[in-house]
């Protein structure tokens, strides 16, 4: 049983969004966790996620980094392969047709920012127009080199992962132009290479749109403070653009002013209380 969430604060949520005229979804890894999608926070849940990881003394900032698919592309990509796997195999949870029904209903629509690579949310039908992936994409491959700026779908590499042992079974996927190791088009750790041509796309008709929005409403979903993108996004659009803020995290949910509100639960949960308020706020 999923536990109770104050009613000022969903009364206050409910609020900013049924006044918005545009949804700005900004959505960390914790929006994937009530899909069941694993949790890395800190070494310990990482680990617990690949054991065998962790019986080598292998962190997350190690195997997702460019040098180990120098040094052991056969590991790197039965790490990435795995997540890929795992990713095509999710089921994103109710939460994001929530927000999809709350886009619909505003004047701007809506668009997200997320700093997942799962590709989460075109699989619950967003369009793909709309989300902007600041750190790139598992869906979609580039040159380890790399040799071009060529970035293309991952659709047709379908790899075969020795889950216990975090191998890559069958070949990885190559670049079409030179032959040469192919990587996902992810934003890594100590990463140089990275092609971001894709994500500035998406980055400019994020911008776009934001010059045609007048009172947004940003519903942060499972973004902390480690790895601050996704928060700095928020902090951005409440500051620029005159927007307000609906944080929602089990834990880090404290936000700066009594104009915004944070709510401690998790993003399925939140979003269906905070839905079912605004439902029974309309029959009245």
């Amino acid at each position: 049983m999923s536990p109770s969430i104050d009613a000022n604060s969903l009364a206050h949520a409910a609020d900013l969004i049924s006044r918005a005229d545009a949804l700005i979804v900004a959505a960390g890894a914790g929006m994937g966790v009530d899909s069941g999608l694993p949790d890395f926070r800190g070494t310990e849940g990482f680990w617990k996620a690949y054991p065998v990881l962790g019986r080598d003394k292998v962190d997350f900032y190690s195997i997702a980094c460019p040098d180990a698919f120098r040094t052991d592309p056969q590991r790197a990509w039965g790490f990435y392969g795995h997540r890929l796997q795992l990713y095509r195999a999710t089921r994103p949870h109710p939460g994001f047709q929530v927000l999809t029904r709350w886009g619909k209903a505003m004047p701007h629509g809506l668009s997200v920012f997320t700093s997942n690579v799962d590709g989460q949310f075109q699989k619950a039908g967003f369009e793909a127009d709309s989300v902007y992936e600041c750190h790139g994409s598992i869906a979609h491959l580039q040159c380890m080199q790399p040799c071009s700026s060529a970035i293309w779908p991952a659709d047709g590499f379908v790899p075969e992962v020795d889950a216990a042992q975090c191998l890559l079974l069958n070949a990885p996927p190559v670049c079409p132009h030179c032959g040469g190791l192919a990587r996902p088009n992810i934003l890594m750790f100590n990463d140089s290479e990275w092609l971001e041509d894709r994500a500035w796309r998406q980055a400019a008709r994020l911008e776009r749109w934001l010059g045609s929005v007048c009172r947004p409403v940003v519903v942060e979903l499972g973004a902390g403070t480690a790895i601050p993108s996704v928060r700095h996004f928020s902090q951005r659009i409440v500051q620029r653009f005159g927007g307000r803020l609906v944080r929602i995290n089990p834990r880090e949910f404290k936000v700066l002013t009594r104009l915004d509100v944070g709510i401690a639960a998790g993003a399925a949960h939140a979003l269906a209380e905070i839905e079912r308020l605004m439902q029974a706020a309309r029959t009245l």
